[in-house]
């Protein structure tokens, strides 16, 4: 009897391990093989497919793979899959540990249930505990709307839990699909949204409701795709080809930033050499009307290759980007002459405030490259509140508490001079290009003003006001009114600017500062 009820006992646990290796298989293939050959036709990899080339080889671990709905409405009863819809857990990339989930649009569209929301909350919650950060891969038709209002509470458990995370750990979500209605809510609370184009697109009412309501024709592109979101909208920060250029677009974004606001970003190793750029002191043009490329002064002073774009459709008068400065990583903020004169626009203010805030809740310090006429003037501007969105950049700057340098290459006029990262709001090092011109307004516009009645009864009023610029350009329009003040700390020539730059950030490495006690301050949104 005990031989048998050996060879019985030994039975049935192979078949317990054959039951576990079946319910493995079937959750693997999602919503089965039709509908993943379907998500292949249109040019997308499925949900693990995503995660196999998103982190590191054999790293990921899966949790809650044989989760399932709970809905018996409307025939799900009669519909069940393993996994029910999203694949969630952790691994790492190059190393460093990250949880994921990944949206399976095989499974019901992708669809957003109660139990599918709760294992997306649950990864959340460790990353919360653990302080590392949170990729969403997202590919959904939204809410289950079989599951009625549980489904839209599954929603807001997440939404809460992007707003409790928000400046804690990093947030990061890749829109590969589909992502409309309240599903657009979460990705818009995280940090950096990455969109694929012609395969994803975002929007809260879709094409069919907009002609309905405005009588608008519009495709799903047009309305919400990856060009719309990244050029106009400003929704989305990077635009992709294809799904793997996305997600080395994650990797990368990821190599520059830390695992949670109490860590440093990541230090590459760099041996010092020549870090003097003779290029630089040929780069502003001696005519001060004169466009050029704020990238090249960029591209001159960071380590080689190592600037990485963010937002590079949307406003294109300011550029911000990460980049490496021997070795150490840093937040970008930059005007742009080459677009619109470099001008401060709403659109401007918010894309370098959002930068700014992201950079000084995650601990990177901050560079800005100043070349600013002045805030855009115009009806449209200011009927739009250019005042409250402006001040948005303004505040940003204010609040920030790692280190600050600002470089002023050329023009640093009016209430831009402040906002840029002046001495004035807390800025720890200034510094200006002897071709820099501080002032409140251009000389030609202060000369109009000031010598008006002079000029009026000059016999040749032109050769009067030419007279009256070149003294008003000799007295405020360079650096040293402000130097002597002490409002500039030195005026450089510009090939030495990498070599400042990279002393100053050494030496302002261990630099402290606090915020007055608050609960938080009021953001003028």
């Amino acid at each position: 009897m005990e031989n048998h009820k050996g060879k019985l006992s030994a039975r049935t646990k192979v078949e317990k391990y054959e039951l576990l290796k079946k319910k493995n298989e079937e959750a693997f293939l999602g919503g089965g093989i039709e509908k993943i050959e379907s998500q292949h036709k249109k040019g997308k990899l499925t949900a693990r497919e995503r995660l196999e080339l998103l982190l590191d080889e054999g790293s990921f671990e899966e949790i809650g793979r044989f989760v399932m709905h709970r809905c018996k409405d409307f025939g799900l009863d009669k519909e069940y899959y393993l996994g029910d819809g999203v694949v969630t857990g952790y691994g790492t990339i190059h190393g460093r540990p990250v949880y994921v989930f990944s949206q399976d649009f095989t499974v019901f569209g992708g669809s957003l249930s109660e139990a599918y929301a709760e294992k997306i909350c649950r990864i959340m919650d460790l990353a919360m505990k653990n302080g590392i950060p949170v990729i969403g891969l997202n590919d959904s038709g939204g809410a289950r709307i079989q599951e009625g209002v549980v489904s839209l509470a599954g929603y807001a458990d997440i939404f809460y839990r992007n707003t409790r995370a928000s400046g804690v750990i990093p947030q990061i979500s890749a829109i590969m699909g589909p992502c409309a209605g309240g599903a657009v809510y979460s990705p818009a609370i995280t940090d950096f949204i990455l969109m694929v184009e012609k395969t994803s697109y975002m929007f809260v009412t879709g094409p069919n409701v907009v002609k309905t309501v405005t009588h608008e024709d519009v495709t799903a592109e047009e309305l919400g795709g990856a060009q719309t979101h990244t050029s106009k909208s400003g929704v989305a920060h990077f635009a992709c080809r294809n799904e793997v250029e996305c997600i080395e677009y994650i990797k990368k974004l990821l190599s520059y930033i830390p695992q949670n606001c109490e860590e440093d970003p990541p230090r590459l190793p760099y041996t010092p050499q020549n870090e003097l750029r003779p290029k630089l002191d040929d780069i502003v043009p001696d005519n001060p009307n004169q466009p050029y490329d704020m990238r090249e002064v960029i591209e001159e002073v960071v380590d080689a290759g190592s600037f990485f774009e963010v937002h590079q459709n949307y406003a294109e008068n300011i550029v911000v980007g990460f980049a490496r400065l021997a070795g150490r990583s840093i937040g970008i903020v930059a005007n742009q002459p080459a677009v619109l004169a470099g001008v401060l626009d709403i659109n401007a203010s918010v894309k370098a405030a959002r930068f700014v805030r992201f950079c000084d809740a995650f601990n990177i310090p901050l560079l800005v490259f100043e070349d600013v006429p002045g805030f855009l003037p115009g009806t449209d501007q200011e009927w739009n509140g250019i005042i409250t969105h402006g001040a948005k950049l303004l505040y940003a700057f204010c609040e920030a508490t790692v280190p600050r340098i600002t470089v002023i290459t050329r023009k640093a006029y009016g209430g831009a001079y402040d906002v840029m990262n002046s001495k004035h709001i807390g800025a720890d090092m200034n510094y200006a290009w002897p071709t820099a011109e501080i002032a409140v307004m251009g000389a030609k516009g202060a000369a109009e003003i000031i010598f008006r009645k002079e000029i009026a009864a000059a016999e040749d009023p032109e050769a009067k006001l030419q007279e009256k610029i070149q003294e008003y350009e000799d007295k405020f329009a360079n650096p040293y009114r402000a130097a002597h003040r002490g409002y500039i700390d030195e005026v450089i020539m510009p090939s030495q600017t990498r070599q400042k730059l990279i002393r100053a950030f050494d030496m302002l490495e261990n630099k402290v500062e606090s915020l007055p006690k608050k609960k938080h301050g009021n953001i003028p949104l």
